[in-house]
């Protein structure tokens, strides 16, 4: 098979949605867009990525692997308010869900990372994730029993730096969840949802939430000032340098506490939320968002209802456990 070729903001899919949209009864003026159930992958370096994505050989002292962050069975996150990194270490930020990732504008959540392949660039560098090198890693891969035929077998060159992170990108791009109830709700089908979820749905767009958790990652499109209305950081205090977000990469004041907005699809299972993994549940997420995003109020009922339309949002993967 050959290798994934497809982009939204290309020209050509965009005619195919419109066509898909008229054909199949896709309510296409809605503001989120169903995921594409089928995507073109190569089998044989999805398979090679898979390999690395769970190898601890790509961190400095052989412990941590991508899955040790990024476990796929619960939801492609760690479940932690912070990360924890190589030897133990304590991260300063919440770990994301890997899943649906490449369809997020930037990565990182200061968007440090334009691609997929640049966000394993720098997890494998990093001090704090994995500690190590590319020729460190080469070495390792060129001793073991199975990567140089592996490698050989795909890349003319075998193992080197650009194909390890070209195999680890095809297998993350394969990671998306397709077919959730709000995708079968957008396709036409009028019955996968409850009557509370389509009302929880028509709340997230009548309050403006879906002002910044749009397009086809309900999320991952844009960079927002957390804190918007209300200051988020001066009723927390004890801020720290993750916290300020875009800043660390731009320098400029205006990026202070910005971030990338992040998708939601797979919010249902990757609690805690918020770049500091300080809210517990999604309730909770929903209630500092009102607060400090939207600066509203809203009953109690609202809220539980848009917290069901989010968790329609999760979709299918045979990488998720049952």
């Amino acid at each position: 098979m050959h290798e994934r070729r497809i982009r939204f903001r290309s020209i050509w899919v965009v005619f195919a949605a419109v066509s898909f949209a008229f054909v199949v009864g896709v309510r296409a003026e809605e503001p989120i867009k169903p995921l594409l159930e089928e995507i073109e992958v190569n089998t044989k370096k999805l398979m090679l990525g898979r390999m690395l994505f769970h190898d601890p050989r790509l961190s400095k002292n052989n412990t941590t692997s991508c899955h040790s962050c990024h476990n796929l069975g619960s939801g492609g996150d760690d479940g932690r308010e912070t990360f924890i990194g190589i030897g133990g270490e304590p991260g300063d930020i919440n770990t994301p869900t890997v899943f649906n990732s490449d369809f997020n504008f930037k990565q990182f959540w200061d968007g440090r990372a334009n691609t997929v392949e640049d966000l394993i660039n720098t997890h494998v560098q990093s001090p704090t994730y994995l500690g190590s090198s590319w020729p460190g890693i080469v070495s390792k891969l060129y001793q073991h029993e199975s990567y140089p035929s592996r490698f050989k077998a795909i890349y003319p060159d075998g193992i080197h730096h650009k194909n390890i992170r070209n195999a680890l990108g095809e297998f993350i791009r394969s990671l998306t969840t397709p077919n959730s109830r709000f995708d079968q709700y957008l396709e036409g089908d009028d019955t996968a949802l409850s009557t509370l979820e389509k009302r929880g749905y028509a709340l997230f767009k009548s309050y403006g939430c879906v002002s910044c958790h749009q397009g086809v990652n309900v999320g991952g499109s844009m960079f927002r000032v957390f804190g918007a209305v209300n200051d988020y950081f001066k009723n927390r205090g004890n801020i720290t340098d993750a916290d300020l977000g875009r800043y660390n990469v731009t320098r400029k004041a205006a990026d202070r506490h910005v971030f990338k907005v992040p998708s939601l699809r797979m919010a249902a299972l990757t609690q805690p939320y918020l770049h500091d993994g300080s809210a517990t549940t999604l309730r909770d997420a929903v209630d500092v968002m009102f607060e400090f995003q939207l600066g509203r109020e809203a009953p109690d009922e609202d809220k539980e209802e848009i917290v069901l339309f989010i968790k329609a949002l999760l979709g299918e993967s045979t990488d998720l456990s049952p």
